[in-house]
């Protein structure tokens, strides 16, 4: 089994709201794409925190401006591709105009209440769970 570590990142803007992107395609056991947040998998010898930072820009086009706090860690088994990816993710800031790269078909700025109530990602539906306030 390989081991993957990823990143993500749950953005705050100034209202209160928390950056969400839409996926292009579905994941293999979905029938649409679901709302997922910032991040993707480290790469080798790359610091966590500029792990998340690429991530970000990548897949936003946002600059991250700082990384609050860790949220949870994830223990993810992927048995259809024989990968075990341990997922951390952060309460960040970021900066700069949503510019989506070509992985993400759209994006929305939600409060935890309303994410809630989207077709989440079902690890970012877990992360949020257990969120009293962030």
């Amino acid at each position: 089994m390989k081991l993957q570590i990823g990143v993500k990142a749950l953005i705050k803007n100034k209202d209160g709201e928390y950056l969400f992107l839409r996926r292009v395609e579905a994941m293999d056991t979905e029938s649409t794409p679901h709302l997922d947040i910032p991040g993707g998998r480290i790469e080798v010898d790359e610091p966590l925190e500029q792990a998340l930072a690429r991530e970000i820009r990548e897949e936003t086009g946002l600059s991250l401006l700082a990384v609050h706090k860790l949220l949870a860690a994830q223990d993810i088994f992927v048995n259809a591709k024989n990968v075990r990816v341990v997922r951390l993710t952060y309460v960040a800031k970021a900066e700069g105009k949503v510019v989506l790269s070509n992985e993400h078909s759209d994006y929305a700025w939600l409060t935890i209440e309303n994410a809630m109530q989207a077709n989440l990602d079902p690890y970012v539906r877990e992360v949020l769970a257990m969120i009293d306030s962030v």
